[in-house]
């Protein structure tokens, strides 16, 4: 075991060298002229990435955060996924800990995969953990999948009096056949308190959430059950209340690319909540854009709140292809992105209507800490003023110097009128017949959304699949763009309270522009800083 593990070390750290070897051009050659080129570079990304967490080996799946208030810091478990999984045993629980969703500590392995192949929970599916302070006992409550078994999807769990030795509960399962529901897909359960004082149980059937309820989070009794959206499969419920508003948020797994999303219903109560899904359509929160919360690259969303702040982890999916151009385009909008990759951990902003968004984590900032001075490369139509500059006409753009591998990117645009259409390019070089843009486009003169598009001599344009969601204009015309990357994941937020998450391959070392498409845009506050 522990030579195993020495070589599975080795290895890893041999990749990184390698790595490092490339990207820094010591592969015979002589070094890169980083400050002084602008042309196209191939980079690699790191293994493990240091904010949206990726373990060194394998991806991340299907997140399940809760606060522990014993240990006074949340922790999110996650589905380990390898490239090369086993057929019968696969997805062991393994956890992060953090206090603040921009820093992470591995865990390591909370709950294996079942001893054998036979056994229900040989692979494990999404649940919930949650601390119970009247017994002084950890709950982790799972799926138990076996395509063998009886049963393909149980629902199980495990307790631990330290959050390291768990037991599971062998003698307790609960199986929807018993009460009515299918027996080939019964997952996701989430457990939360409701009004009336009791543990609160909702888990994912086929086409519809099952409920069950508790006093003391051993013994559960069915409680009926409530609908999904019409033939949408809803994945990973999280139920919670958020002041004087209830909410489910959930994924969407429909296959469109309109819709495979975290999405959120609200009301005033829990049951008021439950009944949204009678007429979806009807009762989506009056936000413009039917309750999503990110782009399809942000997937299974889930919260936990430390009392103050509450934050939503999700997974940016990893992309394949034989280069960069076409990994960036593989966005799955004609099916399902590939499953697993980065956590992505967002803060909820509830606004005065009750309506939720997403913006930065409050340490995100502080933690890309080392200051990168942006130099203007080339440029056209532009008026400058050091970085800043006010940009003229359709082919407007000022392209900036290289980024490094983890950055924030911030700026603000003013635009001169309610129709001025922007966008921010990464994976520029002067040579580049292919770079990705984040285009703030006009939907109509009070509406925006964040649109990605291919841009570049032999660029395609709109990239189905990969947009973003409606958002007001603001008053103003004023646009405080963040950019987070982290290798080749991407979170870009809008006047801190509008997130759009991506991978895109190829940020880092790169150059990167803000453009202009017809009118007149101030740019300002031009800043780059790097982790």
């Amino acid at each position: 075991m522990k030579t195993s593990l020495i070589y599975m070390f080795l290895t890893v750290l041999s990749a990184t060298s390698l790595t490092a070897c490339s990207d820094d051009g010591f592969d015979g050659d002589a070094p890169k002229d980083w400050a002084g080129t602008t042309t196209f570079f191939t980079p690699t990304d790191e293994k493990g990435f240091s904010t949206y967490y990726t373990p060194a080996i394998g991806r991340c799946g299907d997140p399940m955060p809760f606060y522990d208030q014993k240990a006074g810091e949340f922790k999110v478990l996650y589905l380990q996924e390898y490239d090369i999984n086993d057929d019968k045993r696969f997805h062991p629980i393994w956890g992060v800990s953090t206090t603040d969703g921009a820093n992470y500590e591995s865990i390591g392995e909370v709950l294996a995969v079942g001893a054998s192949p036979l056994q229900q929970d040989a692979a494990l599916g999404t649940g919930c953990c949650l601390y119970n302070e009247s017994d002084g006992l950890y709950y982790l409550y799972y799926t138990g999948h076996n395509g063998n078994c009886e049963n393909r999807e149980v629902v199980m769990r495990a307790t631990s009096p330290d959050y390291k030795t768990w037991t599971r509960d062998n003698l307790w399962s609960l199986k929807g056949t018993d009460y009515g529901f299918s027996r080939t897909d019964f997952r996701d359960p989430q457990i939360f308190k409701a009004e009336d004082g009791l543990w609160h149980m909702v888990i994912v059937s086929t086409l519809r959430f099952a409920e069950f309820t508790s006093s003391d989070l051993k013994t559960w009794s069915h409680a009926g059950s409530f609908p999904m959206i019409w033939d949408r499969q809803c994945e990973c419920p999280d139920i919670f209340k958020m002041g004087d508003w209830w909410y489910v948020v959930y994924s969407e797994g429909y296959r469109a690319s309109w819709s495979r999303k975290v999405k959120y219903m609200m009301a005033t109560s829990f049951e008021g909540v439950k009944a949204c899904f009678n007429d979806p359509g009807a009762n989506w929160p009056k936000d413009g854009r039917e309750g999503v919360l990110d782009s399809r690259a942000f997937y299974a969303g889930k919260t936990a709140s430390n009392g103050t702040d509450r934050y939503m982890w999700g997974w940016c999916p990893y992309r394949t292809g034989s280069d960069i151009h076409e990994k960036n385009l593989n966005v799955g909008a004609g099916g399902e992105p590939n499953w697993s990759g980065a956590l992505v951990c967002h803060k909820i902003i509830q606004h005065e209507d009750g309506t939720l968004s997403l913006g930065e984590v409050p340490s995100m900032a502080s933690k890309y800490k080392k200051e990168s001075i942006p130099e203007v490369k080339a440029s056209n139509g532009v008026s400058l003023n050091g970085a800043d500059g006010t940009l003229s006409g359709n082919d407007a753009y000022i392209l900036y110097s290289r980024l490094g591998t983890a950055n924030h990117i911030s700026f603000t645009v003013t635009t001169s009128n309610n129709w001025d259409r922007f966008g921010v390019s990464l994976v520029r070089g002067t040579d580049s017949e292919k770079y990705y843009t984040m285009v703030v486009n006009p939907e109509n003169e009070n509406t925006r959304k964040v649109n990605f598009e291919q841009e570049g001599p032999a660029g395609r344009g709109f990239v189905e699949g990969i947009d973003g969601y409606n958002f007001p204009r603001p008053a103003d015309n004023v646009y405080n763009i963040d950019i987070y990357t982290d290798n080749s994941v991407m979170v870009m937020y809008v006047n801190g309270t509008y997130a759009y998450t991506n991978r895109i391959y190829g940020i880092q070392k790169n150059c990167w522009s803000i453009n202009n498409y017809g009118g007149n845009i101030t740019v300002s506050n031009v800043s780059v800083s790097e982790y």
